[in-house]
């Protein structure tokens, strides 16, 4: 409406000088559904629209320290975080998905940003670190606000290093948001402590003797297959095993 307004007052002064009339000092109205300006009120001297400065108010000059100051202490505005945290996610360079880029709105949104930025800062993997941010710690922001940021950036390392699966990590970081602690200690008394390779081997070995023809169709080349012998390990580790791991091993096995 304002945009509309000045265009239609320029062209309509333009047209009163050029044809010779006086632009009369006025207060204008806008009508919107007209799309046209009409007079409201007008005054009798052009000094009635003067601006004077307010006596009661004492006249300030601050100098520079005094404004660098100020503006040091001026919180970032949501666009300067946003940005913030794309650069430590990705680099300035990178360019983000769709997601990741929804995933650093609701982290940014629910003020988990600088907590974010602090694990990255630390070395943390930047995808697991803005996907635990946004999915689960955004489910209790506050709670998330409190955490640790050596505590998040550890579980991050353990989920990335593979010593805790995505579904461990979740329920992990659940039980630091509920009552706090250091991620190692839970891991271990939820007993999510890794399954070292002679046992992750048995339990693949256990599996391919159960399931003959599904291991025969997969070395045959049918690929899709490992998906259910994945899920057969890691049920019978009871979620210890990493599926990342499971799948490479099975790879591996195959030739």
């Amino acid at each position: 409406s304002l945009g509309r307004a000045i265009d239609y007052e320029q062209a309509r002064q333009v047209a009163l000088v050029e044809a010779g009339e006086r632009v009369v000092q006025e207060t204008r109205h806008w009508n919107e559904d007209e799309g046209r300006t009409s007079s409201m009120r007008s005054k009798e001297e052009a000094n009635d629209y003067r601006y004077f400065p307010e006596p009661d108010l004492v006249p300030l000059e601050p100098d520079d320290s005094f404004i660098a100051a100020a503006t040091a202490d001026l919180a970032r505005m949501p666009a300067e975080r946003r940005a913030r945290l794309v650069d430590a996610v990705h680099g300035p360079d990178g360019a983000l998905g769709a997601s990741a880029l929804d995933q650093v709105t609701t982290v940014v949104d629910l003020g988990l940003d600088d907590l974010v930025v602090a694990v990255l800062e630390r070395g943390a993997n930047p995808r697991i670190a803005l996907a635990r941010a946004a999915n689960e710690a955004a489910q209790s922001p506050e709670e998330a606000r409190r955490l640790d940021a050596d505590a998040f950036c550890r579980l991050v390392e353990l989920e990335a290093g593979g010593s805790l699966s995505s579904t461990q990590a979740k329920s992990v970081l659940a039980e630091m948001l509920a009552a706090g602690g250091e991620p190692d200690g839970i891991a271990r008394r939820l007993g999510y402590e890794a399954l070292g390779d002679a046992a992750l081997e048995g339990a693949i070995d256990a599996v391919v003797a159960a399931h003959p023809d599904a291991w025969e169709r997969y070395v045959a080349g049918e690929d899709k297959v490992a998906q259910l012998l994945t899920g057969q390990v890691m049920k019978a580790t009871q979620g210890r095993a990493n599926g990342k791991a499971v799948a490479a091993a099975l790879a591996a096995r195959r030739g």
